[in-house]
Formats: structure tokens, C-alpha cells, sequence
């Protein structure tokens, strides 16, 4: 297993690939995937409006990454680092690359599906069960979340606000 500083050292990788994201004024997410010799195979950012694709979370893009770079679509051993919890979809590519570690850093209280709304890990009948465990660097991944978010509304309300003047205006 990682030690505290084997975590918190992939865990920074991911927050750097969130931080890619953010810049390019995409929901700040990222996730590496890191081999069972400590290797990153895989990374990614999110880029659902970069290529107008719903499929191009942070996760999906690091498993995809890391299948192409192992050569085998079983990511058995491997372990995924991202910094806000899996949505559903990315908890199936999860379950069915045979991940076997999923670290994330903040819970997902409206799509969450480790814990928050729904768990997918635990549904028995499934094939595949990895470790989860949650809240690393909790903090600072919710916090870079946050901080989007407030910026996207301020943007939202200044656009609605210069509207409004120019229609007072003619």
C-alpha cells in the first residue's frame, strides 16, 4: 500500500491536473492512475466543454490513458487518485478496468456514487470491489471546487446585471 506522502504526493498530481482544467474554465477535476511500481500511466483533466463530449471526465480520460499505455484494458493492482468523487458513469469504468485503489479528495453531494448518493463499489453483484477511501486532501480539492463555482455565478450575475444597464440604456 502508499504511505501518507506516496498519497499525498499522487494526490497533488491529480489537484495539478484539476488546475489544467480550471485554466481552460472547465470544472476543476483531475486524476492520475498509478501502477503497482508507483508509475503514473495515466492522467487526466476534465473536458466535457473543451470537446463537447459528456464522456470526458477526469477519470475516463486516466483510465483510457493508462489502458493504452499498460497495453491491457485491466488496470488489475492500479490505483486511481481524483480529486472529487466518481459520478456513476466513472465508478463503472472503475469497477470494470478492475482499479483496485480509488483515492478521492472531496465528497460529491449531487452525483457522488462512492458514498454520497449512491455506492456503487458495494453493490454485491457486481464483479469488481476496490478500496475506497475518501477525503484525501478533502479540503483543498472542495475548496478549488468551490471557489469555480463562486466565480462562475459573480460572472453570471455581472452579465445578467450589464444586460440589464444596456436595456435601461436604449
Amino acid at each position: 500500500m502508499f504511505t501518507d506522502e506516496d498519497k499525498e504526493k499522487y494526490m497533488q498530481l491529480a489537484v495539478e491536473e484539476a488546475k489544467k482544467a480550471e485554466a481552460q474554465d472547465e470544472v476543476p477535476i483531475g486524476a492520475i492512475v498509478v501502477d503497482p511500481n508507483g508509475e503514473v500511466v495515466g492522467k487526466g483533466y476534465n473536458r466535457r466543454e473543451l470537446d463537447q463530449d459528456a464522456t470526458q471526465h477526469a477519470e475516463m480520460i486516466a483510465i483510457r490513458e493508462a489502458c493504452k499505455n499498460i497495453g491491457f484494458w485491466r488496470l488489475i493492482d492500479c490505483s486511481l487518485f481524483v480529486t472529487l468523487e466518481p459520478c456513476p458513469m466513472c465508478a463503472g469504468a472503475i469497477i470494470n478496468s478492475r482499479i483496485k485503489n480509488i483515492f478521492f479528495g472531496a465528497m460529491d453531494p449531487k452525483a457522488g456514487a462512492a458514498g454520497s448518493v449512491v455506492d456503487l463499489f458495494a453493490v454485491e453483484k457486481f464483479n469488481h470491489h476496490p478500496n475506497v477511501i475518501a477525503g484525501l486532501n478533502q479540503e483543498e480539492c472542495g475548496q478549488m471546487l468551490t471557489n469555480f463555482f463562486r466565480a462562475i455565478r459573480k460572472k453570471q450575475k455581472e452579465a445578467k446585471k450589464a444586460a440589464k444597464n444596456n436595456l435601461e440604456e436604449n
